[in-house]
């Protein structure tokens, strides 16, 4: 787009397609299109995208101050552009007015909408004299604001007013960016590329990055380092590691991810267990596909399958079963901070009924004896204790094992640092299973459990 620069250009499409619902911002801004730009235009881009889709209710807000029409349906394009402009003139410092107006007004143009520029530019020169809100707002009333009500008051309601506030703070705020190396060479690749790594908080094979690009090393784009958060790593771990303190790792053969895509926990199952065949199902031909390219390094020990879990016929074959399953997401906002607008609390029955015939697929598809390990990234209890507990009353054969256990386990074997197990059992519900809020550990917000199949 002639007169606006790659970062803002890339910003706004990237702002659209998540307007539109095609995609999540995070992979999108790990895209070609975004790898493309020079460092400074990425960090740009990045700041823009991800400051509007945190700060969008409060951006709406000012913005509807001057419309002439508050209650007007705005085309897509112009709300994007609106909405960067005033994240801009609001929130960023080091961005002069003039470049953020006349942009925003460009782009506004050059997406078709030309009758709408001036009244873009309008309402930008407005709120460009409106005192600008801080990024960081420590003080956390702004940083509830900027989530939806009913979100906000659910978490009251269930974790208390502190926690809630801590959790709607971390929404607000870039998460950690954490990293699985293949080896100590990928390690070494990094640090001589000036990307700076500290250990784990939980995890003896993470890392977290403090500084650098990860995305422009080699050992990244070959696969040999891999951006994975901690607690998704944890999971896999729990569910990898279920045989550790009984010394049946070679008795379990067959192992299923039940909903792998895009494989970073399937790669970690497969690391584990070099004696084991994976199955990993997922139902999105897409996402399959993606996950098909990053798993190649492990031949035909994974077998990805398009499948829609609740629908395989295999009873009693497998070891181990890992349901990852599809959920709210809400545990995610500080890295998918477009799910708050898109989340519906109508959605979380539903998607508890999807959960529910997922995790009892999975259980029969498991053989006498074999452990299941079920996980979400919500902080919703309908898609958590509410399906474990459903599930555990509706099936006689299966009990609950304590996550203590599993947590001993891996700490024995030097996968949870000795500090990271003691954190983790401070995460330990009343029913045994471990549930992590969002930024408390480093981590985005997780629930597992784990079940055994009676013999």
């Amino acid at each position: 787009m002639a007169g606006i620069t790659q970062a803002r250009e890339a910003a706004f499409k990237i702002l659209l397609a998540v307007e539109r619902g095609k995609a999540h911002a995070d992979d999108l801004l790990r895209g070609r299109a975004v790898s493309a730009l020079s460092q400074q235009d990425r960090n740009l881009a990045t700041t823009l995208v991800m400051g509007v889709l945190r700060w969008q209710l409060l951006l709406d807000q000012h913005l509807k101050r001057f419309l002439t029409k508050p209650g007007a349906r705005l085309d897509a394009e112009v709300l994007i552009a609106l909405r960067l402009g005033a994240f801009q003139l609001l929130y960023l410092d080091r961005i002069p007015a003039h470049a953020a107006i006349g942009e925003s007004v460009e782009l506004t143009k050059q997406a078709g909408h030309r009758f709408a520029a001036g009244m873009v530019n309008a309402v930008l020169r407005k709120i460009g004299i409106e005192p600008k809100g801080p990024l960081d707002v420590e003080a956390g009333v702004e940083a509830e604001q900027a989530h939806p009500e009913w979100l906000v008051d659910r978490w009251k309601n269930f974790y208390g007013n502190e926690i809630a506030r801590a959790i709607c703070l971390h929404g607000q705020r870039q998460s950690e960016l954490a990293v699985r190396l293949a080896d100590w060479a990928a390690e070494r690749e990094l640090t001589d590329a000036g990307v700076g790594l500290a250990p784990g908080r939980l995890l003896a094979d993470a890392r977290i990055v403090t500084a650098g690009d990860v995305s422009a090393i080699e050992a990244f784009r070959v696969g040999r380092v891999r951006i994975q958060d901690e607690g998704s790593q944890l999971v896999a771990e729990v569910a990898a590691g279920l045989s550790l303190d009984r010394g049946l790792v070679e008795r379990v053969k067959g192992i299923v991810d039940a909903c792998a895509a895009p494989g970073g926990k399937t790669m970690i199952l497969a690391e584990r267990n070099p004696q084991a065949l994976i199955v990993a199902c997922e139902s999105s031909p897409q996402r399959l596909a993606v996950m098909k390219k990053r798993v190649a390094a492990f031949g035909d020990r994974i077998e990805c399958r398009l499948a829609d879990v609740t629908e395989l016929n295999e009873s009693a074959i497998y070891d181990v079963a890992l349901v990852d399953a599809p959920c709210s997401g809400t545990g995610t906002l500080g890295r998918n901070p477009e799910i708050r607008h898109r989340t519906h609390v109508e959605d979380l029955a539903r998607q508890a009924e999807r959960q529910k015939a997922i995790l009892q697929a999975a259980i029969r598809s498991l053989r006498p004896g074999g452990h299941i390990v079920y996980s979400t990234c919500s902080l919703e209890p309908e898609e958590n204790e509410q399906v474990a507990d459903d599930v555990l009353s509706e099936t006689p054969n299966l009990r609950r094992i304590p996550i203590a256990e599993r947590i001993d386990a891996l700490r024995e074997a030097e996968i949870v640092t000795p500090e990271g197990a003691e954190r983790l059992r401070e995460c330990i519900t009343s029913e045994g299973a471990l549930r992590l809020i969002p930024g408390a550990l480093g981590t985005d917000g997780f629930f597992v459990s784990v079940f055994e199949k009676k013999p």
